[in-house]
Order: C-alpha cells, then structure tokens, then sequence
C-alpha cells in the first residue's frame, strides 16, 4: 500500500473507531481495532498512568456506555500524518445511567475533544486523548 492509501487507511480506521465502538456500543470492535497492550494516554484517573490495550478500555467504554448509552460521537475532522492519525471530535449524549460516580440527571451532555492515534498493521498500537471531561462533568452535576 502506499503512502497516500495507508493515511486514508488510518483516517477510515479512527472514523470506524468513534462509529462503532462508541455510537454503535461494540465492545468487540475494540479488540479488532487495539492492539494488545497499546496505552491509551488520557483516559485513566491517574493523568501519570495509561490504560494498557484493550483489557483496561473495556471498563472505561461500559462505564461511559452506561452513564450515555445514546452517546453520539461525531469525528469533525480526521487527519493523517505517517503513522498518526487525529479526529476532532464532538460528544453528544443524555447522562441516564449511574455509571460516573453520580446519579443519573437526565442531562443533556455535549463537548468536544481531540484523540490522536498511532496505527500500525491496522490497528491502534498507541493514543493520546483529550476530551473535555470537565465540561462533562459538570453537565451532569459531578463535582
């Protein structure tokens, strides 16, 4: 493949990414797109501590399915550079279920974020996110 196929390869694998993992709620569609082990930077509690492949992101994505189990994520713009690619990226949801740490508010939630991966033999091998967690968080009343 060449250099033009594979960034529209890795532009196609993170719009499927946010399509099915996230809008469509397939937690196997992470195991096919993660490879094993691949840190996930942004995501975990601790800013210092990465979740590591597709064992730890399963907890966050049932976590956040259950709070926003209609989340929609929209991928404003994906771009492609070597073996990294980035979606900019708008949240949309309403905040019906208890699973992050408050009550259900019935809330609409809506922001933005930005998540950059680095692709290799079709899968994500390394990601950076960040998601505007605290804009979330206090749609839905967290504190």
């Amino acid at each position: 493949m060449d250099d033009k196929n594979i960034l529209e390869a890795n532009k196609a694998l993170i719009r499927r990414w946010f399509e099915e993992v996230w809008n469509q709620g397939r937690a196997d569609a992470i195991d096919e797109m993660m490879a094993p082990g691949a840190p996930c930077h942004g995501l975990s509690d601790d800013p210092a501590q990465a979740l590591r492949g597709p064992e730890d992101f399963h907890p966050l994505h049932d976590m956040f399915r259950g709070a926003l189990s209609n989340i929609e994520v929209v991928v404003e713009d994906a771009i492609a550079e070597g073996d990294k690619v980035v979606a900019r990226c708008s949240v949309r949801g309403r905040h019906i279920g208890d699973h992050l740490g408050v009550a259900a508010s019935n809330a609409l939630v809506e922001f933005t974020g930005i998540a950059i991966g680095r692709v290799s033999d079709g899968k994500f091998v390394e990601t950076w996110n960040n998601f505007d967690f605290l804009t979330m968080n206090q749609q839905i009343g967290k504190q």
